[in-house]
């Protein structure tokens, strides 16, 4: 059945689920007493599956140990799968404004998908928290009262990658991203703070698996560094082909997480081992509440949580602070986004505050990939390239 015409509702008292279409939670929803909702669009499937079941299980991991409560008061979460599509995932958005009259909204992974849905829920003045994509448009001349982009703005960790390449004397850097909105963001900020060389700039088809091409160019122009960006299965491939490639031997790998984080180690495997990142979010950040969420994370899936699922565990405890702090009014627009503004909850990433567009200003961490003690593929952070970082189009936000 399409994404657009089912989805999920999750509920606690321990966490029941059940199918059903719009109309049958719309009345079950009329039955209880007025229950804050949440929306979540995930990518469940398509292109960016990886991200949305990472998103999901934090998300259903928050719900569950906040015993299915958003500041204490009774929350309903709608999950639905947008499959990475700007079209379905408008029509789900539509569905959940007009029938389900939300209150907070989450989920999609592609910053695509968050362009698409941003007007309609902007419109009806439903708060948006992305759980991952941060594009420019929203950080900048787009940017909006309604748009909480908690989790990084898109250039940011490859600012922190093109500091630290320089840092590290790489005086050439091939670059390579698929071509949608984040690709762009993503290779923009790298070559903003890399003072080498960039001797060409590749976008690919999003969901292109076969990099035969690229690994051509690549071995041709002889660049001291990789920097790329393909999230979900096409970095797996990409890694995979290149090390096969014999590439590894001269070329440092450079990337963020979305191609290094613990759901890529784990498809990978041995090619992974020196892998460079940066990132906003590592799962060895040594703060408490980072510490329980690895454990509580750990205990319900057995792995390590990747950049994906702490972000989107830090949307629900963002809600979840929102509705505390307004007492459950979460009809209050005024006083949910003064709420969600302050952010007044204990981030797994450390302190953070939000800037005038309403994105974080925030360390980013550079890891290495390796083995831990008991011999698993796991990042290590080394060090902070960039601490209390701001994006840099805040200066085009006309918000205060």
């Amino acid at each position: 059945m399409p994404a657009s015409k089912s989805f999920t509702t999750l509920r606690h008292g321990g966490a029941a689920f059940a199918l059903g279409s719009a109309l049958a939670l719309a009345a079950n929803a009329a039955l209880a007493a007025d229950p804050i909702k949440v929306g979540l669009a995930l990518d469940i499937s398509g292109p960016f599956a990886a991200g949305g079941a990472e998103t999901r299980d934090a998300i259903n991991l928050a719900v569950k140990l906040l015993d299915g409560k958003l500041g204490g008061y009774p929350a309903e979460f709608l999950q639905a799968d947008t499959a990475g599509s700007p079209d379905q995932a408008k029509q789900v958005v539509d569905r959940f404004i007009q029938q389900n009259k939300i209150d907070f909204f989450t989920g999609p992974t592609p910053s695509n998908v968050a362009l698409a849905v941003g007007p309609a829920l902007f419109a009806a003045k439903v708060p948006f928290i992305t759980s991952n994509p941060g594009p420019s448009q929203y950080a900048g001349a787009q940017c909006n009262p309604f748009f909480f982009g908690q989790s990084y703005q898109n250039d940011t960790w490859d600012e922190a990658a093109g500091q630290w390449a320089t840092d590290k004397g790489l005086k050439t850097s091939f670059i390579v991203a698929p071509n949608y909105p984040a690709g762009r963001d993503h290779l923009t900020g790298y070559k903003r703070l890399y003072k080498g060389e960039v001797v060409a700039e590749v976008y690919t088809k999003v969901g292109q698996l076969d990099y035969a091409a690229e690994l051509a160019q690549i071995r041709a122009a002889k660049p001291q560094a990789v920097y790329f960006f393909l999230p979900g299965a096409m970095g797996i491939n990409f890694i995979k082909q290149f090390v096969a490639a014999g590439l590894s031997r001269d070329i440092q790998l450079v990337t963020g997480p979305a191609s290094a984080d613990e759901d890529t180690i784990a498809a990978v495997g041995e090619p992974m081992l020196g892998l460079f990142s940066t990132s906003q979010y590592s799962h060895d950040v040594p703060n408490p509440a980072n510490q329980k969420f690895v454990a509580e994370f750990r205990k319900a899936y057995k792995r390590y949580p990747t950049f994906y699922a702490a972000q989107a565990y830090d949307a629900i405890l963002a809600m979840d602070a929102a509705a505390r702090d307004t007492k459950g009014n979460v009809k209050d627009k005024a006083a949910v986004l003064k709420a969600l503004k302050a952010a007044n909850f204990q981030s797994i990433r450390g302190p953070f505050k939000y800037g005038n567009n309403n994105f974080p200003i925030q360390d980013y961490y550079l890891r290495v990939i390796g083995k831990d003690a008991a011999g698993n593929i796991t990042n290590k952070t080394l060090s902070t390239p960039l601490k209390g970082y701001q994006d840099a189009y805040h200066q085009l936000c006309k918000m205060k």
